[in-house]
Protein backbone atom coordinates (compact mmCIF):
# COMPACT_ATOMS: atom_id res chain seq x y z
CA UNK A 1 0.00 0.00 0.00
CA UNK A 2 1.36 3.05 -0.67
CA UNK A 3 0.84 5.36 2.86
CA UNK A 4 0.71 8.68 0.69
CA UNK A 5 -2.72 7.34 -1.10
CA UNK A 6 -4.41 5.39 2.20
CA UNK A 7 -8.18 3.86 1.34
CA UNK A 8 -10.37 6.98 1.94
CA UNK A 9 -13.93 6.41 4.15
CA UNK A 10 -16.82 8.55 3.28
CA UNK A 11 -18.76 9.41 6.33
CA UNK A 12 -21.69 12.02 6.24
CA UNK A 13 -20.64 14.30 3.97
CA UNK A 14 -16.50 13.90 5.13
CA UNK A 15 -14.07 12.13 3.84
CA UNK A 16 -11.26 10.26 6.06
CA UNK A 17 -7.99 8.44 5.26
CA UNK A 18 -8.46 4.81 6.68
CA UNK A 19 -4.72 4.36 8.51
CA UNK A 20 -4.10 0.59 7.69
CA UNK A 21 -1.84 -1.56 10.16
CA UNK A 22 1.18 -3.28 8.72
CA UNK A 23 1.41 -6.83 9.14
CA UNK A 24 3.90 -9.04 9.26
CA UNK A 25 3.94 -11.18 6.47
CA UNK A 26 4.60 -15.16 7.11
CA UNK A 27 5.53 -17.92 5.23
CA UNK A 28 3.41 -20.57 4.11
CA UNK A 29 0.54 -18.48 5.17
CA UNK A 30 -2.33 -20.69 3.87
CA UNK A 31 -1.11 -23.76 6.02
CA UNK A 32 -1.51 -21.75 9.42
CA UNK A 33 -3.39 -23.08 12.32
CA UNK A 34 -5.93 -20.57 13.46
CA UNK A 35 -7.13 -23.21 16.57
CA UNK A 36 -7.34 -22.14 19.76
CA UNK A 37 -5.78 -23.73 22.83
CA UNK A 38 -7.62 -26.43 24.54
CA UNK A 39 -8.04 -23.74 27.47
CA UNK A 40 -9.33 -21.48 25.34
CA UNK A 41 -12.28 -23.38 23.56
CA UNK A 42 -15.90 -22.76 25.13
CA UNK A 43 -17.30 -26.17 25.02
CA UNK A 44 -21.20 -24.84 25.10
CA UNK A 45 -24.04 -25.75 23.26
CA UNK A 46 -24.48 -24.27 19.81
CA UNK A 47 -28.02 -23.81 18.29
CA UNK A 48 -26.38 -22.71 14.95
CA UNK A 49 -25.66 -26.06 13.53
CA UNK A 50 -27.24 -29.54 13.87
CA UNK A 51 -25.32 -32.18 16.08
CA UNK A 52 -27.04 -35.76 16.01
CA UNK A 53 -26.54 -38.04 18.73
CA UNK A 54 -25.51 -41.85 16.70
CA UNK A 55 -25.05 -45.62 18.37
CA UNK A 56 -21.35 -44.24 18.53
CA UNK A 57 -21.78 -40.69 20.39
CA UNK A 58 -22.24 -37.53 17.80
CA UNK A 59 -21.69 -36.35 14.89
CA UNK A 60 -22.44 -32.53 12.96
CA UNK A 61 -21.88 -32.47 9.45
CA UNK A 62 -20.54 -29.06 7.53
CA UNK A 63 -20.80 -27.84 3.85
CA UNK A 64 -17.17 -26.97 2.58
CA UNK A 65 -16.44 -25.71 -0.46
CA UNK A 66 -13.18 -28.09 -2.21
CA UNK A 67 -11.10 -25.56 -2.52
CA UNK A 68 -10.65 -24.84 1.40
CA UNK A 69 -10.45 -28.36 1.85
CA UNK A 70 -6.51 -27.82 2.23
CA UNK A 71 -6.65 -24.98 4.92
CA UNK A 72 -8.68 -27.62 7.25
CA UNK A 73 -5.75 -30.39 6.35
CA UNK A 74 -2.82 -27.86 6.80
CA UNK A 75 0.53 -28.82 6.67
CA UNK A 76 1.50 -32.51 6.47
CA UNK A 77 -2.00 -33.17 7.97
CA UNK A 78 -1.06 -31.11 10.76
CA UNK A 79 -4.10 -28.66 11.46
CA UNK A 80 -6.48 -31.78 10.80
CA UNK A 81 -4.63 -34.04 13.29
CA UNK A 82 -4.16 -31.09 15.61
CA UNK A 83 -8.02 -30.26 16.04
CA UNK A 84 -9.16 -33.83 16.33
CA UNK A 85 -6.53 -34.30 19.25
CA UNK A 86 -7.29 -31.40 21.27
CA UNK A 87 -11.60 -32.18 20.55
CA UNK A 88 -11.07 -35.62 20.62
CA UNK A 89 -12.85 -35.98 17.64
CA UNK A 90 -12.84 -37.58 14.04
CA UNK A 91 -12.82 -35.32 11.23
CA UNK A 92 -13.92 -36.88 7.61
CA UNK A 93 -13.01 -35.10 4.45
CA UNK A 94 -13.93 -35.67 0.77
CA UNK A 95 -11.06 -36.05 -1.84
CA UNK A 96 -9.32 -33.03 -2.77
CA UNK A 97 -11.46 -31.79 -5.79
CA UNK A 98 -14.68 -33.77 -4.83
CA UNK A 99 -18.07 -31.47 -3.40
CA UNK A 100 -18.93 -32.86 -0.38
CA UNK A 101 -19.70 -33.12 3.56
CA UNK A 102 -17.03 -32.85 6.33
CA UNK A 103 -18.02 -35.04 8.91
CA UNK A 104 -17.35 -34.44 12.68
CA UNK A 105 -17.63 -37.30 14.81
CA UNK A 106 -16.94 -37.69 18.57
CA UNK A 107 -17.55 -39.99 21.42
CA UNK A 108 -18.55 -36.37 23.37
CA UNK A 109 -20.69 -33.82 22.14
CA UNK A 110 -19.45 -30.88 23.73
CA UNK A 111 -16.03 -32.18 21.55
CA UNK A 112 -18.33 -32.04 18.08
CA UNK A 113 -19.62 -28.77 19.02
CA UNK A 114 -16.05 -26.91 19.77
CA UNK A 115 -14.04 -28.91 16.82
CA UNK A 116 -17.11 -27.78 14.53
CA UNK A 117 -16.65 -23.96 15.87
CA UNK A 118 -13.12 -23.76 15.71
CA UNK A 119 -13.40 -25.31 11.91
CA UNK A 120 -15.70 -22.12 11.30
CA UNK A 121 -13.91 -20.04 12.68
CA UNK A 122 -10.56 -21.27 10.80
CA UNK A 123 -12.69 -21.07 6.92
CA UNK A 124 -13.98 -17.97 7.84
CA UNK A 125 -10.50 -16.97 8.19
CA UNK A 126 -9.27 -18.27 4.90
CA UNK A 127 -12.05 -17.40 2.84
CA UNK A 128 -11.88 -13.43 4.11
CA UNK A 129 -8.62 -13.85 2.08
CA UNK A 130 -10.05 -15.31 -1.11
CA UNK A 131 -10.29 -12.59 -4.38
CA UNK A 132 -13.67 -12.31 -5.30
CA UNK A 133 -14.91 -14.67 -7.96
CA UNK A 134 -18.30 -12.47 -9.01
CA UNK A 135 -19.95 -9.27 -8.68
CA UNK A 136 -23.47 -8.07 -8.40
CA UNK A 137 -23.58 -5.42 -11.63
CA UNK A 138 -25.75 -3.01 -13.69
CA UNK A 139 -24.37 -3.06 -17.40
CA UNK A 140 -23.62 0.81 -18.83
CA UNK A 141 -22.93 -0.91 -21.57
CA UNK A 142 -25.41 0.03 -24.66
CA UNK A 143 -24.32 1.51 -27.70
CA UNK A 144 -24.76 5.03 -27.00
CA UNK A 145 -22.62 5.29 -23.87
CA UNK A 146 -19.57 2.97 -25.55
CA UNK A 147 -19.55 5.75 -28.79
CA UNK A 148 -19.71 8.55 -26.23
CA UNK A 149 -17.12 6.58 -23.97
CA UNK A 150 -14.81 5.91 -27.19
CA UNK A 151 -15.34 10.09 -27.98
CA UNK A 152 -14.25 10.75 -24.33
CA UNK A 153 -11.20 8.96 -24.67
CA UNK A 154 -10.11 10.21 -27.92
CA UNK A 155 -10.43 13.59 -26.41
CA UNK A 156 -8.62 13.43 -23.03
CA UNK A 157 -5.89 11.34 -25.06
CA UNK A 158 -5.74 14.70 -27.44
CA UNK A 159 -5.94 16.97 -25.05
CA UNK A 160 -4.38 15.60 -22.15
CA UNK A 161 -2.17 13.07 -23.18
CA UNK A 162 1.02 15.36 -21.94
CA UNK A 163 -0.43 15.27 -18.44
CA UNK A 164 1.91 12.68 -16.36
CA UNK A 165 0.85 9.29 -16.37
CA UNK A 166 -1.99 9.86 -18.86
CA UNK A 167 -2.31 6.50 -21.60
CA UNK A 168 -4.81 4.71 -23.51
CA UNK A 169 -3.71 1.66 -21.11
CA UNK A 170 -5.84 3.51 -18.60
CA UNK A 171 -8.99 3.43 -19.79
CA UNK A 172 -11.98 1.07 -19.25
CA UNK A 173 -13.26 -1.87 -21.84
CA UNK A 174 -16.76 -0.46 -23.49
CA UNK A 175 -17.95 -3.16 -23.70
CA UNK A 176 -17.23 -3.82 -20.09
CA UNK A 177 -18.81 -0.37 -18.35
CA UNK A 178 -21.10 -0.93 -15.48
CA UNK A 179 -22.15 -0.11 -11.89
CA UNK A 180 -20.90 -2.40 -8.89
CA UNK A 181 -23.19 -3.41 -6.09
CA UNK A 182 -20.97 -5.56 -4.75
CA UNK A 183 -18.44 -8.34 -4.57
CA UNK A 184 -18.82 -11.68 -3.90
CA UNK A 185 -16.34 -15.31 -2.82
CA UNK A 186 -18.51 -17.87 -4.82
CA UNK A 187 -16.23 -21.27 -4.48
CA UNK A 188 -18.12 -23.83 -6.40
CA UNK A 189 -21.86 -24.64 -8.00
CA UNK A 190 -23.76 -24.75 -4.89
CA UNK A 191 -22.68 -21.28 -3.79
CA UNK A 192 -23.17 -20.03 -6.58
CA UNK A 193 -27.08 -21.33 -7.00
CA UNK A 194 -27.57 -19.97 -3.64
CA UNK A 195 -26.65 -16.52 -5.15
CA UNK A 196 -28.42 -17.22 -7.93
CA UNK A 197 -31.48 -17.82 -6.11
CA UNK A 198 -31.33 -15.18 -3.26
CA UNK A 199 -31.52 -12.48 -6.38
CA UNK A 200 -34.55 -13.74 -7.37
CA UNK A 201 -35.72 -13.66 -3.96
CA UNK A 202 -34.80 -10.30 -3.90
CA UNK A 203 -36.87 -9.53 -7.06
CA UNK A 204 -40.28 -10.42 -4.94
CA UNK A 205 -39.34 -8.96 -2.12
CA UNK A 206 -38.01 -5.42 -3.11
CA UNK A 207 -36.83 -5.13 -6.50
CA UNK A 208 -40.17 -4.91 -8.01
CA UNK A 209 -41.66 -2.85 -5.26
CA UNK A 210 -38.68 -0.32 -5.83
CA UNK A 211 -38.91 0.23 -10.00
CA UNK A 212 -42.61 -0.84 -10.24
CA UNK A 213 -41.54 -3.46 -12.45
CA UNK A 214 -40.28 -1.09 -14.77
CA UNK A 215 -36.48 -0.02 -15.92
CA UNK A 216 -34.73 2.82 -13.97
CA UNK A 217 -33.74 5.72 -16.49
CA UNK A 218 -30.35 6.71 -15.15
CA UNK A 219 -27.94 9.54 -16.38
CA UNK A 220 -24.18 8.89 -16.92
CA UNK A 221 -22.93 12.32 -16.81
CA UNK A 222 -19.32 13.85 -15.09
CA UNK A 223 -16.32 12.54 -14.05
CA UNK A 224 -14.81 12.25 -10.19
CA UNK A 225 -12.17 10.79 -8.62
CA UNK A 226 -11.71 8.38 -6.23
CA UNK A 227 -8.28 9.61 -4.06
CA UNK A 228 -8.11 12.84 -1.91
CA UNK A 229 -5.38 15.00 -4.82
CA UNK A 230 -6.22 14.77 -8.17
CA UNK A 231 -2.70 15.58 -8.81
CA UNK A 232 -2.59 11.78 -7.98
CA UNK A 233 -5.27 9.63 -9.50
CA UNK A 234 -5.68 6.25 -9.55
CA UNK A 235 -9.17 6.14 -10.41
CA UNK A 236 -11.49 8.49 -12.55
CA UNK A 237 -15.01 7.23 -12.64
CA UNK A 238 -18.13 8.73 -14.32
CA UNK A 239 -21.29 9.83 -12.31
CA UNK A 240 -24.53 8.18 -12.24
CA UNK A 241 -27.85 9.95 -11.18
CA UNK A 242 -31.75 9.08 -11.62
CA UNK A 243 -32.98 11.18 -14.64
CA UNK A 244 -36.35 11.89 -12.47
CA UNK A 245 -34.56 12.99 -9.49
CA UNK A 246 -35.49 9.92 -6.99
CA UNK A 247 -32.80 7.97 -4.43
CA UNK A 248 -34.78 4.72 -6.30
CA UNK A 249 -31.53 2.96 -8.04
CA UNK A 250 -29.50 4.16 -4.47
CA UNK A 251 -32.19 2.34 -2.34
CA UNK A 252 -32.33 -0.47 -4.56
CA UNK A 253 -28.17 -1.32 -4.45
CA UNK A 254 -28.07 -0.43 -0.45
CA UNK A 255 -31.19 -2.91 -0.04
CA UNK A 256 -29.59 -5.55 -1.90
CA UNK A 257 -26.09 -5.72 -0.29
CA UNK A 258 -28.21 -5.60 2.71
CA UNK A 259 -29.74 -8.83 2.03
CA UNK A 260 -26.38 -10.87 0.66
CA UNK A 261 -24.71 -9.61 3.71
CA UNK A 262 -27.37 -11.39 5.85
CA UNK A 263 -27.06 -14.36 3.66
CA UNK A 264 -23.40 -14.90 4.64
CA UNK A 265 -22.70 -14.83 0.43
CA UNK A 266 -21.09 -10.65 0.70
CA UNK A 267 -19.43 -8.90 3.36
CA UNK A 268 -20.37 -5.61 4.85
CA UNK A 269 -17.65 -2.45 3.79
CA UNK A 270 -19.78 0.45 3.68
CA UNK A 271 -23.03 2.31 5.48
CA UNK A 272 -24.03 2.83 1.26
CA UNK A 273 -23.25 1.62 -2.24
CA UNK A 274 -21.11 4.06 -3.77
CA UNK A 275 -22.58 4.22 -7.20
CA UNK A 276 -19.85 4.84 -9.96
CA UNK A 277 -18.99 3.97 -13.47
CA UNK A 278 -14.84 3.38 -13.58
CA UNK A 279 -13.31 4.74 -16.66
CA UNK A 280 -9.93 5.17 -16.00
CA UNK A 281 -7.50 3.11 -13.40
CA UNK A 282 -3.89 2.84 -12.99
CA UNK A 283 -4.43 -1.10 -12.19
CA UNK A 284 -5.58 -1.44 -16.21
CA UNK A 285 -1.44 0.29 -16.38
CA UNK A 286 0.31 -2.30 -15.28
CA UNK A 287 -1.38 -5.38 -16.84
CA UNK A 288 -3.99 -5.40 -19.67
CA UNK A 289 -5.71 -8.36 -18.57
CA UNK A 290 -6.27 -7.03 -15.23
CA UNK A 291 -9.68 -7.56 -14.45
CA UNK A 292 -11.59 -4.29 -15.04
CA UNK A 293 -13.99 -4.47 -12.65
CA UNK A 294 -14.70 -1.11 -10.13
CA UNK A 295 -12.33 -0.67 -7.97
CA UNK A 296 -14.27 0.14 -4.79
CA UNK A 297 -12.28 2.56 -2.32
CA UNK A 298 -10.60 1.05 0.58
CA UNK A 299 -9.62 -1.82 -1.69
CA UNK A 300 -6.18 -2.15 -1.10
CA UNK A 301 -4.45 -3.80 -3.92
CA UNK A 302 -0.43 -5.54 -3.61
CA UNK A 303 0.06 -4.31 -7.31
CA UNK A 304 2.10 -1.50 -7.63
CA UNK A 305 0.60 1.68 -9.47
CA UNK A 306 1.39 4.92 -11.24
CA UNK A 307 -0.65 7.46 -10.66
CA UNK A 308 -1.68 9.87 -13.29
CA UNK A 309 -2.31 13.61 -13.33
CA UNK A 310 -6.04 13.76 -13.95
CA UNK A 311 -6.49 17.56 -12.82
CA UNK A 312 -6.79 19.14 -16.58
CA UNK A 313 -9.21 15.86 -17.28
CA UNK A 314 -11.59 17.14 -14.58
CA UNK A 315 -11.84 20.61 -15.84
CA UNK A 316 -11.87 19.64 -19.46
CA UNK A 317 -14.64 16.98 -18.90
CA UNK A 318 -16.14 17.78 -15.30
CA UNK A 319 -19.72 17.88 -17.46
CA UNK A 320 -19.16 15.05 -20.04
CA UNK A 321 -22.31 13.52 -20.79
CA UNK A 322 -21.90 9.60 -21.84
CA UNK A 323 -25.93 9.80 -22.37
CA UNK A 324 -28.94 7.74 -20.69
CA UNK A 325 -29.51 4.32 -19.71
CA UNK A 326 -32.41 2.04 -19.02
CA UNK A 327 -31.41 -0.25 -16.27
CA UNK A 328 -33.55 -3.34 -16.88
CA UNK A 329 -31.54 -6.44 -14.80
CA UNK A 330 -29.15 -6.84 -12.23
CA UNK A 331 -26.68 -9.32 -12.98
CA UNK A 332 -24.28 -12.43 -11.03
CA UNK A 333 -21.05 -11.32 -13.18
CA UNK A 334 -18.41 -13.47 -12.93
CA UNK A 335 -14.88 -12.13 -12.71
CA UNK A 336 -12.06 -12.54 -15.69
CA UNK A 337 -14.86 -13.47 -17.91
CA UNK A 338 -16.77 -12.24 -21.51
CA UNK A 339 -20.06 -12.89 -23.09
CA UNK A 340 -20.39 -12.55 -26.80
CA UNK A 341 -21.11 -9.26 -26.58
CA UNK A 342 -18.09 -8.58 -24.77
CA UNK A 343 -19.42 -8.12 -21.05
CA UNK A 344 -19.12 -10.44 -18.44
CA UNK A 345 -20.19 -13.60 -18.55
CA UNK A 346 -23.43 -13.71 -16.14
CA UNK A 347 -23.96 -16.57 -13.59
CA UNK A 348 -27.82 -15.36 -13.19
CA UNK A 349 -30.13 -12.37 -13.36
CA UNK A 350 -33.23 -10.48 -12.73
Amino acid sequence: MDVLRPPLIRIGGRVYRKNLIQEQPFPHEEEEDFCAGPGECADEPCDAFVVEETERGFQSRLEVPSPLYKYIIGKKGETKKRLETETRTSISIPKPGVEGEIVITGQQRSGVVSARTRLEVLLDSFRRRQPFTHFLSLPLNQPAIQQNFLHFKEEVLHKCSKDHGVSSSLFQNPAKLHLTIGTLVLLNEQEIQRACDLLQQCKEDFVDQITGGQPLTVVVAGVEYMNDDPAMTDVLYAKVHMKDGSDRLQMLADQLVERFVASGLMLKEWDRVKLHATVMNTLFRKDPTEERTNTMPGKSSFKERESFNGQNILKLFENFHFGEVQLDSVRLSQRFSSDASGYYATSGQL
